[in-house]
């Protein structure tokens, strides 16, 4: 069992930024997948940046490419997610979730980012763009 607890949402105007954390305890040497998803209000929860902590290989869908950035520190249990250049569409409860490996295909056009591949979840933390 892993737990997730995510920090650093809050409310921002259009163009800041805001760094998020996910502290990850338990058995947390087994996940090598850690990934971010984000869930605006009356939407599906889709994914921001996933990373293999063991090649450290990342992956970002289109629509945020360029703006966000995923990081882990190992020593601190800690996944890291940088926005910039925050937009009012970027507003939404941001997850952390875990995973015992990433679906295969990470670095290929092919690879896609799907909440049902993750089995572990944080609760949350919320982020507000305003314009």
């Amino acid at each position: 069992q892993v737990r997730l607890v995510e920090s650093g949402g809050g409310s921002v105007q259009r163009g800041g930024s805001l760094r998020l954390s996910c502290v990850a305890s338990g058995e947390t040497s087994g996940m090598a997948c850690m990934a971010w998803f984000r869930q605006a209000p009356g939407k599906e929860r889709s994914g921001v940046a996933v990373i293999d902590r063991g090649t450290g290989s990342t992956y970002y869908p289109d629509h945020v490419k360029g703006r966000v950035t995923i990081s882990h520190d190992s020593a601190k249990n800690t996944v890291t997610l940088q926005v910039d250049r925050l937009t009012p569409e970027d507003t939404g409860m941001y997850y952390c979730a875990a995973e015992r490996s990433c679906r295969y295909g990470m670095g290929t056009p092919y690879f896609l980012l799907l909440r049902a591949d993750f089995s572990n979840w944080g609760q949350g933390t919320q982020v507000t763009v305003s314009s």
